[in-house]
C-alpha cells in the first residue's frame, strides 16, 4: 500500500471544559500507510484528541487533516476506532453485537475473523455482564471484523490480562500484515510497543515531538557514558552526572568519538521516557513523517 494514511498540517483543536486550552496547536505530520505506529505521550498530551479527529468524531478548529487521502468523515467507512472506554450496547448480547457489525459493515464484515477474537466469550452473554477486558475483546471483534484499512486504538489492552494482551496483540499483527492495515496504537505500556510498531508518534504539548520509522529514530540516538565532558557537536537530549562519570542521550550529528565515549544503543523505552523528562529537546521528524505544508502544497 502507497501514500499517506494520515496527514496533518497546522492541526489545532481545544479543550472542552479546560478553559479553552489548546489539546493540540500547530501538529503537524505525516504516517504512511501500512506501519504499526505508536502513539505516545503524557496524560493529556493530546493522543485520544488526535484519534477522535481521525476517527471522524471531532473536528479541528484550525488546521488541515488527511485521512487515506479523503476528509475523516469521507473516510469514515474505511476506518475502525476503538475508543478507551469501549462504548457499546449494553443490553445487546455478544452475538447480537456481531449481527450489528454485519448489517452495519455488509460489504467488508468478515465474520471468521471477529468470531475468533471473541471465541472465548459465551454468545448469549450481555454486554453489561461482561468484564472489562471481555468487553475490550468484544470491541476488537467489531474493529477487526469491519476489516478497515485504518484501524485507531486508544489505550486497546489497558485492561487484558497478559495472556489475552500477548493473543490480541498477535491477532492485531497478523491483520497489519495479512491486509497492510495500517494500526495507529496508543498505549502507556512503552515495553509492549517495542516489539510490535515499526513508526512512532511522540505528542507532547499539542506537538510531534519524535516522529518517524522506529529503527531510524534509535539509529539517530546514542547513549554515551563516559568522563564529564563536552559533548558537542552532538545535540544532548537528557544527561546526568554521577562523581566524574557523565551519562547523556544525545542525538548525533556525525560521528561518536568512541576514544572518550563508551557507547551503546537506546532501547525503544529509554528513548521515549528521555525525550518524555526533557520537553525542550527539539522534535525530530524523520523525511517519511515531514507532511507537505499548505504553503508548499500552494506553492506547487
Amino acid at each position: 500500500m502507497t501514500g499517506a494514511a494520515i496527514e496533518a498540517d497546522g492541526l489545532g483543536m481545544k479543550y472542552r471544559g479546560r478553559g479553552g486550552g489548546w489539546a493540540l496547536r500547530d501538529c503537524s505530520f505525516r504516517l504512511p500507510a501500512g506501519r504499526v505506529c505508536a502513539l505516545v505521550g503524557p496524560n493529556g498530551a493530546g493522543k485520544s484528541t488526535l484519534l477522535g479527529l481521525a476517527a471522524g468524531l471531532l473536528r479541528p478548529v484550525e488546521g488541515t487533516l488527511r485521512v487515506l487521502g479523503s476528509s475523516p468523515a469521507e473516510a469514515r467507512s474505511r476506518v475502525a476506532f476503538v475508543a478507551q472506554d469501549k462504548p457499546l450496547y449494553p443490553q445487546l448480547t455478544v452475538a447480537e453485537t456481531l449481527w450489528a457489525g454485519a448489517e452495519l459493515n455488509p460489504r467488508t464484515w468478515d465474520q471468521d475473523t471477529a468470531a475468533r477474537i471473541t471465541e472465548p466469550l459465551p454468545a448469549d452473554a450481555k454486554v453489561h455482564t461482561l468484564s472489562g477486558g471481555e468487553r475490550t475483546r468484544l470491541a476488537l471483534a467489531l474493529a477487526l471484523g469491519k476489516r478497515p484499512e485504518l484501524l485507531l486504538l486508544d489505550e486497546p489492552m489497558a485492561d487484558l490480562d497478559p495472556l489475552s494482551r500477548h493473543q490480541l496483540m498477535g491477532r492485531l499483527m497478523a491483520e497489519a500484515a495479512e491486509r497492510s492495515t495500517t494500526i495507529v496504537m496508543s498505549s502507556h505500556v512503552l515495553t509492549e510497543l517495542e516489539g510490535s510498531c515499526d513508526y512512532l508518534l511522540l505528542v507532547d504539548d499539542g506537538r510531534i515531538r519524535l516522529g518517524g520509522e522506529t529503527d531510524d529514530l534509535l539509529a539517530a540516538h546514542a547513549l554515551l557514558t563516559g568522563p564529564a565532558a563536552d559533548l558537542a557537536p552532538h545535540t544532548v537530549v537528557e544527561s546526568r552526572t554521577t562523581g566524574r562519570q557523565l551519562t547523556a542521550l544525545v542525538r548525533k550529528e556525525g560521528p561518536v568519538d568512541t576514544s572518550a565515549w563508551e557507547t551503546t544503543d537506546p532501547s525503544l523505552e529509554e528513548l521515549l521516557l528521555a525525550h518524555l523528562r526533557s520537553p525542550g529537546a527539539p522534535a525530530l521528524l524523520t523525511p517519511s513523517a515531514h507532511a507537505p505544508t499548505r504553503r508548499a502544497a500552494s506553492a506547487a
